[in-house]
């Protein structure tokens, strides 16, 4: 059975409202309302983690692109292209096993009976 990456989008944003929502299990800022948890045991957000860890990636790719159009010109060291390069890839793969990750948790939701 095939899932659509943004439904199963759109239904995280929807428990994400919903848990946002006033007396909800999170509050405005993103954290966890935890019996017993002062706030500064809480931690950042899973939005906040996600943007950090995106950025991460996106920045990753960016230096390896930077890199490759160095070497190409012969302005930088073939290593340190190749150690850009695999670093972007790692962490690509990283973000793609979490979005299956997600998927997987998505489908498993589906699947449950009411």
């Amino acid at each position: 059975m095939a899932i659509d990456f943004g439904s199963a989008v759109g239904a995280y944003d929807s428990v994400a409202r919903m848990f946002t929502s006033p007396g909800g299990a999170v509050d405005k800022a993103g954290s966890l309302n935890l019996p017993g948890a002062s706030p500064e045991a809480q931690g950042p957000s899973f939005t906040d983690v996600l943007k950090t860890s995106l950025r991460s990636t996106i920045e990753d790719s960016r230096k390896g692109e930077e890199l490759t159009k160095l070497a190409i010109e012969g302005k930088a060291d073939l290593q340190d292209v190749v150690m850009a390069v695999n670093s972007a890839e790692v962490s690509l793969q990283t973000v793609l096993a979490v979005r299956d990750k997600v998927v997987s948790a998505y489908d498993t939701i589906l699947r449950m009976p009411i």
